[in-house]
């Protein structure tokens, strides 16, 4: 059973959420405010592990910035959804950079929150139109300027071939595709789009359109 932090100024939103959970049986739901702060602040005091799963509004009240909120929450060891009406391409952007696994609209049915919340506890990449096309409508979000064979490589890769097969599909030397991979990382890295494990280079390439928002690879 998964662990959920909900963080939303509205509490009649944290109660429906925390209440279909609670009926789901497969997510606990262990904080629920207002603010990363108190979250933090309720994980000192108790000694409590991180959450799992936490479910943050995309703009609080108290004055905090997307990145702050999202990049303290990732730092601390949590999985961070947004949970946003998802129309302010540039802050979803800031929460993609920052490390957030995707974006859930609050116009969704709550089993479609509960079925974000699930996927990403598993530690899979949220794929959805939401997320997507809003970073897709942003001109402002930093092309990594991945060469064609770059292109190729984390094509294959991010959607399921391991590397060595990715070598092998495209007639080159095992070394020579991890090089490629490092590269990737490197320029992701450049640009403020950091992608350290497999999950985030699936997401970059979704969000430069190399796969599909369903995960599938898209033609190169």
């Amino acid at each position: 059973m998964s662990t959920v932090a909900l963080i939303d100024d509205h509490e009649s939103v944290r109660l429906g959420i925390e209440a279909a959970c609670g009926r789901e049986g497969t997510q606990t739901v262990v904080f629920s405010g207002s603010t990363v702060g108190s979250y933090l602040e309720w994980r000192r005091a108790t000694g409590a592990p991180p959450a799992d799963v936490v479910v943050l509004d995309l703009t609080l009240g108290d004055g905090t910035t997307v990145t702050e909120n999202v990049s303290a929450l990732v730092d601390d060891g949590a999985s961070v959804v947004i949970h946003s009406v998802a129309d302010r391409p540039v802050a979803v952007r800031e929460a993609l950079v920052a490390g957030a696994a995707g974006i859930i609209s609050k116009s969704s049915a709550l089993d479609d929150v509960l079925d974000a919340i699930r996927t990403v506890a598993r530690g899979e990449a949220l794929n959805n139109v939401e997320w997507a096309s809003a970073v897709d409508g942003d001109r402002d979000f930093a092309d990594a300027q991945l060469s064609w064979r770059e292109r190729e490589v984390l094509r294959l890769y991010a959607t399921g071939l391991p590397l060595r097969a990715v070598a092998e599909r495209l007639g080159v030397a095992y070394s020579t595709a991890k090089e490629n991979i490092t590269r990737i990382r490197v320029k992701y890295v450049e640009v403020g789009r950091p992608a350290p494990t497999k999950v985030d280079l699936l997401r970059r390439a979704i969000e430069d359109g190399i796969v599909s928002a369903d995960g599938t690879a898209s033609v190169v």
